[in-house]
């Protein structure tokens, strides 16, 4: 991050978001329910947790033909990415349940999908829905050298060939988190003092990550060895498994900021943003498949990123009900509502946004 934080605008003489958070108030209100999940959203739970750990049982108990043993694996990491988005992304947030310790629980499930919840607060709490899409402050446009995802980023040659080969690196998220990511991100974010919530004893947070990192390789590789399967079958299935996953979470995130109609303005001499946070996420994100009901079921309401952006206190099972307030307030303001009909249009815009800032950039 850079040093100077960005201040965001506090000008809106219209009084945006004062008059749509009133009116999704009042929606909660008047209907009498709650912010938090339901019976829906623990309905969920129980499918994405029986797709991650069905399979599991099954491959670890019972003597499966090969191709059985690869399907398998490739639903565990449906399973992962579903529990990812649907479970384990709500309660850290603080939205899946009204009880703290349901959504401390629920969100300690990122310890069994490779990540820690300490680090994903960070990052994806405090810096990306802070900082959305604004370079050096929002990580999840940082891909190093590898790939240019902004155009303020620095090009390099092998950004030519970006749309070719970016989506094939998408699968390696978790794979990364598994391995390395999380103890940069301790190092610096401990560093750094950065923390959603209460600042964290670093020495509780480091032992708290190892033993974290333990149990999970004992779940995913040291059990499976136990039980009779080889090195490399191990490897092979853990390589699917996360390669699954991260192409599945990576593709969703993308869709939702790298994108043709998103904005990924920097902040002046000064520091300063031009608008208020609330019109920043109404610039910079985008929806998409906001009638395909699959879509929306699977990706925990990840589709509908603008509605999670503005409210993310409030659970994802609802977003459908709010997107209309959100919708006609914007447009009564006269402010941007990206979307895409199908998830298939927002794909092939995120292939082409990638060819667009995969070429060299024109010197003023």
């Amino acid at each position: 991050m850079k040093a100077q934080t960005p201040t965001f605008s506090r000008n809106d003489p219209a009084k945006f978001f004062r008059t749509l958070n009133k009116r999704v108030n009042n929606y909660f209100k008047e209907n009498n329910i709650k912010k938090t999940g339901n019976w829906k959203l623990y309905f969920k739970a129980f499918v994405m947790f029986s797709l991650l750990f069905g399979p599991l049982i099954l491959v670890l108990s019972l003597d499966l033909p090969t191709w059985a043993e690869i399907v398998s694996m490739i639903i565990i990491g449906i399973g992962i990415a579903g529990v990812g988005m649907n479970v384990m992304h709500d309660a850290n947030h603080g939205s899946f349940s009204s009880k703290k310790w349901v959504n401390k629980l629920m969100g300690s499930s990122i310890h069994i999908l490779a990540g820690n919840d300490y680090n994903w607060k960070v990052q994806h709490n405090v810096l990306h829905h802070t900082y959305t899409n604004i370079q050096g402050h929002d990580e999840d446009i940082d891909a190093g050298r590898v790939i240019r995802f902004s155009r303020h980023a620095k090009w390099f040659k092998i950004h030519k060939y970006q749309k070719y080969y970016a989506f094939f690196l998408y699968g390696f998220l978790t794979v990364n988190w598994a391995l390395t990511t999380d103890f940069k991100q301790t190092y610096h974010y401990l560093k750094r003092r950065l923390s959603y919530g209460e600042f964290p004893n670093p020495v509780t947070q480091w032992t708290k990550l190892i033993v974290g990192k333990i149990i999970y390789y004992s779940i995913w590789v040291v059990l499976p060895l136990i039980l009779g399967y080889t090195w490399w079958q191990v490897l092979l299935g853990f390589f699917i498994m996360h390669y699954t996953a991260g192409i599945i979470l990576s593709v969703i995130f993308q869709l939702a900021h790298v994108m043709p109609n998103t904005d990924m303005p920097l902040p002046d001499d000064n520091g300063n943003i031009k608008n208020t946070w609330a019109i920043h996420q109404l610039f910079t994100t985008s929806n998409f498949s906001p009638k395909n009901w699959l879509v929306e079921f699977y990706t925990g309401g990840l589709n509908r990123q603008v509605e999670h952006h503005l409210f993310a206190n409030i659970s994802h099972i609802h977003y459908r009900k709010i997107a209309k307030i959100v919708k006609e307030t914007a447009k009564e303001f006269s402010l941007p509502y990206n979307e895409y009909n199908s998830i298939w249009k927002a794909i092939a815009e995120h292939y082409r946004q990638l060819k667009v800032l995969g070429e060299k950039p024109v010197m003023a």
